[in-house]
C-alpha cells in the first residue's frame, strides 16, 4: 500500500460524518460528483466508463452526449470559463481518455478548472498491454494541476472532493481522475469527508495566499513615485473574481490598463483608461504605452530609435509574460520598473525579471489596496500629460482595415463578382455583429486570424465574456467552447467566430448542439485558407504556400467544402453571404434563430492581421498600419 493509500485510510477513519447504505462504485463516484454541486457533464461511453454512465442515466446531472471525445473535453472548458466552475467532462480508455488530451493540456495553460474523468482496465490487466489500455496519468503528468488513479472504492468520495477543490483554487488548472472498471464494479459504505477535513489532510498544497501589508504599501508608493504608470493584467483577473476591483482600483488611480489575450473583459475596453490589449496583434497604442515608441525602420541595418518613451512603471498583475505579449524579452518594458503580483510564484522571474515580486490572491490584494488608497485620501499624482500622450497614441493608430479595396482578387470570390457590389472584408464582420448585439454577446472563437480579429473588432465589457484558446492555440476549439458556454448562459447570445479551418476540425459538435438543442451560433469567416499561416508566408517565405490551402485544388473557383449542405445535414441552418449589402441583415437572422445557426461568410484570403510584431522581435519592428 502507498503512502497516500495509507493517508486516505487514516483520513478515512478519523471521518466523523454520515455514512450511506453500501453502494456501488459507480453510483458513488456520480454522487460524489453532485455532492460538489456538478449540473452538467460533457461524457461519451466506452467499455471501461459505461458503468458510470449507468448511474448517470439515474442522476439529476445533465449528461451531453459530444460526438467527439475532444469536443466534448472543449465544451467542458467552455463551461467553465463562463462560470469559473470546474467542467467536467469523461471518456472511456485507451483512446477515448487521449482524445482529451489536447483540452487537458489547454486547460492547463490557460488556467482553467477541469475535471477529466477516464475509464480504466480493471486493476489485474493494468501493466499487461489490455485492450484500450492506456497510462492516463503518465500521459497527462506534465499538463495537469494533479491526477488520480483510483484502487480503493472507499478512496472515491475523498479523491472526488479533492479534485474539486484542487481544480479550482489558487491558480485553477485540470485534475484527472482514472477510475478502473473493477472499482466501478463493487460495492462499500461510502464516508462523505467535508471540505474541512480533506484541505487539513491536503499536505503541501496552500492555495490561500495572501501579499503582505508592506507589499502593497510599497505598490502604492511606487505609484506615487511614477510618471507614466501602466497596468499589465491578465487571466488571473478573471479567474481571481477580482474585475470589480480592478475597476475601481483603476479609477481610484487613473492608470491606464491594458490585457493580455485571456484578460479581455477583466476591465471594460469602452472605458477611457482602456488601452485594449497588447502584444503580437495588440492595440499599437498599447504597445507603445508599454514599450515606448519607435521609428520604422526602412531597413534591417538601419539602428533603432526611440522616439517617445513608454511606462517608468508596470504593475503586472495576473500575468505570465508570456511571448506573444513580450516578444524578445530582455526588451519588453525595457525603460519601466517592473512589479509582478501574482498567486503562482512559479511565474516570478520566468520570463521577465521583475523589480518587486509579489505573491498573493488578486482579488485580497486589488480589495486591500483600494482600501488603502482610499484611507490616504487616494493618488496624489495625476499623470495628465501621461494621459495625453496616451490619447494621441490612440487617435494616431486605432484599429483599422489594412485594405480599403472593394475589389478582392481571390480566387474563390471571382464567381460571385457582380458589377458594383462590394465584397465583405473580416474585419466588418465582427464590427456589425459588435453594433448588433449592443457588445453583450459571449464570443468563443477558434484559432488564427479570426481569433486575433474577434480581440480586435469586438470591446468586451465583462469578465468571462471572452472565451479563447489562448496559451496553446487549438484549433477546432471555437464551436465546441460555445455550446459549453451556452449550456452554462442559456439567456446570453454566445457567439463562436471562427476560420473555416478550426471550424472543420470539431464540425461534428454540430449534431449535439441539434440533439441537444444548444442554440450556440457560428460565423465562419471562410477564405479557404489556413490565413495566420498565409501571413506569414507573405512576410517569412516570399508569399510560397507551404500546403496552407484549403479548399478544392481542382476547382479553386468554389468554396469547398460546402458548409451550407454540410450543417442543413445536421438539421442546423446555414446561410452563405458573399456582398457587404447582406451581411447585416444576415447576422440578424442568424441572432434571432431559436436554435444554433450558421453564417458561411466568403472573405478574401489576401487580408493580413495588423498591427503584427513578428515572433522574437520588438515593438521597434511592430507593422502597425499597410
Amino acid at each position: 500500500m502507498s503512502k497516500s493509500q495509507t493517508d486516505r485510510k487514516k483520513n478515512r477513519s478519523a471521518t466523523k460524518t454520515a455514512v450511506s447504505p453500501a453502494m456501488w462504485g459507480r453510483d458513488i463516484f456520480v454522487e460524489a460528483l453532485e455532492r460538489e454541486g456538478v449540473e452538467v457533464i460533457f461524457a461519451y461511453p466506452g467499455g471501461a466508463s459505461m458503468e458510470l454512465h449507468q448511474s448517470l442515466t439515474k442522476s439529476k446531472i445533465r449528461t451531453i452526449l459530444p460526438r467527439h471525445e475532444q469536443g466534448g473535453s472543449f465544451a467542458a472548458e467552455g463551461y467553465a470559463r463562463a462560470t469559473g466552475k470546474a467542467g467536467v467532462c469523461m471518456a472511456t480508455s485507451g483512446p477515448g481518455a487521449t482524445n482529451l488530451v489536447t483540452a487537458i493540456a489547454d486547460a492547463y495553460m490557460d488556467s482553467t478548472p477541469l475535471v477529466a474523468i477516464t475509464g480504466q482496465v480493471p486493476q489485474a490487466m493494468i501493466g499487461r498491454g489490455a485492450f484500450q489500455e492506456t497510462d492516463m496519468i503518465g500521459v497527462t503528468l506534465p499538463i495537469v494541476k494533479h491526477s488520480y488513479l483510483v484502487t480503493d472504492i472507499n478512496d472515491i468520495p475523498w479523491i472526488v472532493k479533492e479534485a474539486f477543490y484542487i481544480a479550482q483554487s489558487g491558480r485553477p488548472g485540470p485534475v484527472v481522475i482514472d477510475v478502473p472498471k473493477n472499482v466501478q464494479q463493487v460495492k462499500t459504505q461510502p464516508v462523505w469527508p467535508t471540505l474541512e477535513q480533506v484541505r487539513a489532510k491536503l499536505r503541501g498544497y496552500n492555495p490561500d495566499i495572501f501579499a503582505s501589508d508592506p507589499e502593497l504599501d510599497e505598490i502604492i508608493e511606487r505609484i506615487e513615485k511614477s510618471d507614466r504608470p501602466v497596468l499589465y493584467t491578465g487571466g488571473g483577473i478573471i479567474t481571481s473574481g477580482a474585475a470589480a476591483e480592478l475597476k475601481k482600483f483603476i479609477e481610484a488611480t487613473r492608470i491606464p490598463v491594458t490585457t493580455t489575450l485571456m484578460g479581455i473583459g477583466g476591465f471594460p475596453e469602452d472605458h477611457d483608461l482602456s488601452l485594449r490589449w497588447l502584444g503580437m496583434h495588440g492595440a499599437a497604442f498599447a504597445n507603445w504605452a508599454v514599450n515606448g515608441e519607435y521609428v520604422q525602420r526602412k531597413s534591417a541595418s538601419e539602428p533603432m530609435v526611440k522616439i517617445k518613451d513608454g511606462a517608468d512603471l508596470l504593475l503586472a498583475f495576473g500575468v505570465r509574460f508570456d511571448d506573444r505579449v513580450t516578444g524578445k524579452f530582455d526588451e519588453f518594458a525595457k525603460g519601466a520598473t517592473i512589479v509582478h503580483l501574482d498567486i503562482d510564484a512559479s511565474e516570478h522571474n520566468k520570463n521577465r525579471r521583475a523589480n518587486l515580486t509579489v505573491h498573493g490572491d488578486l482579488h485580497d490584494a486589488l480589495k486591500r489596496l483600494n482600501a488603502k488608497i482610499a484611507k490616504r485620501g487616494g493618488i496624489t499624482r495625476k499623470f495628465t500629460a501621461w494621459h495625453t500622450q496616451i490619447n494621441e497614441w490612440k487617435a494616431k493608430a486605432p484599429f483599422q482595415y489594412t485594405s480599403k479595396s472593394e475589389f478582392v482578387d481571390s480566387d474563390h470570390i471571382k464567381p460571385f463578382a457582380r458589377g458594383g457590389e462590394e465584397y465583405i472584408l473580416p474585419q466588418m464582420v465582427i464590427e456589425e455583429l459588435y453594433h448588433l448585439t449592443k457588445g453583450e454577446a459571449y464570443i468563443t472563437t477558434g484559432v488564427g486570424q479570426h481569433q486575433m480579429w474577434a480581440g480586435q473588432w469586438y470591446k468586451y465589457r465583462h469578465a468571462r465574456q471572452f472565451v479563447t484558446s489562448a496559451g496553446l492555440g487549438s484549433m477546432g476549439f471555437g464551436f465546441p467552447a460555445a455550446l459549453g458556454v451556452k449550456v452554462a448562459r442559456p439567456d446570453k447570445q454566445v457567439v463562436d467566430i471562427d476560420g473555416d479551418g478550426s471550424f472543420l476540425m470539431n464540425i461534428q459538435e454540430l449534431a449535439t448542439a441539434h440533439v441537444e438543442k444548444i442554440a450556440a451560433k457560428a460565423v465562419i469567416l471562410n477564405n479557404q485558407h489556413l490565413g495566420m499561416v498565409v501571413q506569414w508566408e507573405d512576410n517569412f517565405y516570399g508569399g510560397n504556400r507551404g500546403h496552407t490551402y484549403l479548399g478544392n485544388p481542382d476547382n479553386r473557383q468554389s468554396i469547398y467544402p460546402d458548409y451550407v449542405k454540410v450543417c442543413t445535414s445536421f438539421n442546423v441552418p446555414c446561410e452563405r453571404v458573399v456582398y457587404r449589402k447582406d451581411l447585416r441583415a444576415a447576422l440578424q437572422r442568424m441572432l434571432d434563430s431559436k436554435t444554433a445557426y450558421v453564417l458561411d461568410v466568403i472573405t478574401p484570403y489576401t487580408e493580413h492581421v495588423l498591427p503584427f510584431i513578428p515572433a522574437g522581435r520588438t515593438v521597434a519592428d511592430m507593422i502597425w498600419k499597410a
